[in-house]
C-alpha cells in the first residue's frame, strides 16, 4: 500500500524499516486475523509465505507465482500504478483494492487506481469489480454515514484521475 494519510501527517517515525511500516500494517493484520490467528500470520511472515512491502520498494523486483495484494490503490500515483502493474511474473495474479471516494493525494494529483480503471478496461485478463453500499460489511451505521455523505457531494466533479 502507499504510504500516504488521511489528512494530517505523523511526520518521522523512530526506527527501523519494520517500525516504520508497522502503522500501515494494521489494516492488514487485522483482515488475515479474521482468516488465522497472529501466531500463524507471524510464521508465515517469517518463512516469507506472506511478504508485505512498501510500494516504494516494489521497483526491480519481478513477482513469480504471487498472489499480490495492492491495497488503498486510490492513494496511487499514475506512474506508482504503472510500476507496480509491471511487477507481475509468471503465474502471478494481481488484485488492487481502492476507494475512489477516499482518495488523501494532494489536489493536483492524478490517482493511479482511476487511470488505472480507465486505461486498461479493455484488456483481455483485466477486469474491475465496482462495489457499492450495499457491499458494505461493517457496522450497519456506516451505510448510512456514506449515504449522507454522497447526498452532499452529488453535484461534486468525478473522482481525479478522471475527466
Amino acid at each position: 500500500r502507499p504510504a500516504v494519510e488521511a489528512g494530517e501527517s505523523l511526520g518521522f517515525l523512530p526506527g527501523d524499516l519494520q517500525a516504520k511500516i508497522n502503522p500501515y500494517l494494521r489494516p492488514l493484520l487485522d483482515a488475515l486475523h479474521e482468516m488465522m490467528d497472529y501466531e500463524q500470520i507471524r510464521r508465515q511472515m517469517e518463512e516469507d509465505v506472506i511478504e508485505v512491502v512498501p510500494l516504494a520498494y516494489m521497483r526491480g523486483r519481478t513477482l513469480n507465482e504471487a498472489f499480490i495484494i495492492l491495497d488503498e490503490a486510490q492513494n496511487t500515483t499514475v506512474s506508482q500504478m504503472k510500476m507496480f502493474l509491471t511487477r507481475m511474473g509468471t503465474g502471478s495474479k494481481i488484485v488492487v483494492a481502492g476507494d475512489e471516494t477516499q482518495i488523501d493525494l494532494a489536489p493536483h494529483a492524478r490517482s493511479g487506481l482511476s487511470d488505472a480503471l480507465r486505461r486498461l478496461k479493455n484488456i483481455p485478463g483485466f477486469a474491475a469489480v465496482r462495489l457499492g453500499k450495499s457491499d458494505i460489511v461493517r457496522h450497519p451505521l456506516v451505510m448510512e454515514i456514506v449515504r449522507a455523505y454522497e447526498e452532499g457531494t452529488a453535484s461534486r466533479r468525478p473522482p481525479r484521475g478522471e475527466s
